[in-house]
């Protein structure tokens, strides 16, 4: 595993391009549709003040194979996440997959993906506040931006070469982590599962419209600095090694969620130490159209 590049394949058939899931300020009412404007960064757009304007779809879940463009025309109201908690159920996060990454962090390259989980309550939005829980809020908060994954129908035992047949699309996440929490004990997964931490959004993109995702351009900004830039290409393992080796003996749902892992530039690896703090501006940017997966930081106050 790992040494196949990432691969070329057109992915799931859709009938769009890129989908967002919103509440239409027309209505009220919960939508998807793709945005007019092609070249439009969905998320930076929202966070300037910018009305967004989208053709919609019939239907209210990407999920549904049969969706199809209408000739209604909405404004977002509230941007919400390609997927509801219920449709993503369980999101699986592969550790310390890009080289640079494992690098800073003066760790072997591992032989098989590490698996992790977060529960679905770690689903958030796009253009929404990122709550640090109180827990967390002693200067331990960090950002990991991740190209996440959805798969558009149930995946089990599936080989390498079938591998991207299975794959409906790629968003923006951000693998939000509580240090001190995370390396309290062996396992990752109360760090990193606290409520709201794994965003996502703004927008999903078709698999089939991404010829080679390697090509993928990930950044995290953090109140306008670059401190995480990479190649999708740098992963150790690629996308098709990562839903083959996860779907072996498991049944990965329509809709499963996997956050494919971190570049180098983390803010715990920085001299001295990054964390997120109130008000900051934590924007995970990508290239291919994903845009801006765009949170304004807030910490939880202690209520007694």
């Amino acid at each position: 595993m790992g040494s196949m590049p990432i691969s070329t394949s057109n992915g799931m058939p859709t009938t769009w391009d890129r989908l967002v899931r919103f509440i239409a300020k027309e209505d009220q009412a919960e939508h998807v549709g793709q945005p007019i404007d092609a070249s439009l960064d969905i998320g930076a757009a929202l966070a300037s003040g910018q009305e967004v304007k989208i053709h919609a779809y019939t239907g209210t879940s990407i999920l549904s194979q049969d969706i199809q463009p209408t000739e209604t025309i909405l404004s977002i109201a509230t941007l919400l996440p390609p997927l509801s908690k219920i449709e993503a159920g369980t999101i699986r996060c592969i550790g310390l997959n890009y080289r640079k990454h494992a690098k800073e962090m003066n760790l072997e390259l591992p032989d098989y993906p590490t698996l992790f989980f977060k529960p679905a309550t770690c689903l958030g939005a796009p253009n929404a506040p990122l709550v640090i829980p109180h827990q967390a809020t002693d200067g331990q908060a960090d950002y990991e931006a991740e190209l996440a994954i959805i798969i558009g129908r149930p995946a089990r035992n599936v080989s390498l070469e079938e591998a991207m047949d299975y794959v409906l699309g790629y968003t923006c996440s951000n693998d939000v982590t509580a240090r001190k929490h995370q390396f309290h004990g062996a396992q990752w997964g109360f760090g990193k599962g606290f409520d709201g931490f794994a965003p996502i959004g703004p927008c999903i993109v078709s698999a089939r419209s991404i010829e080679d995702p390697g090509e993928i351009e990930l950044k995290a900004m953090l109140n306008g600095e670059t401190m995480q830039r990479s190649l999708a290409s740098d992963m150790i393992f690629s996308i098709p090694d990562i839903v083959s080796y996860l779907s072996q003996g498991t049944t990965l749902e329509a809709g499963t969620v996997i956050m494919t892992g971190t570049p180098h530039g983390i803010g715990v690896s920085k001299t001295p130490p990054v964390f997120l703090k109130p008000g900051d501006d934590l924007r995970i940017v990508m290239s291919h159209g994903l845009g801006s997966l765009v949170n304004t930081v807030h910490y939880e106050k202690v209520t007694i």
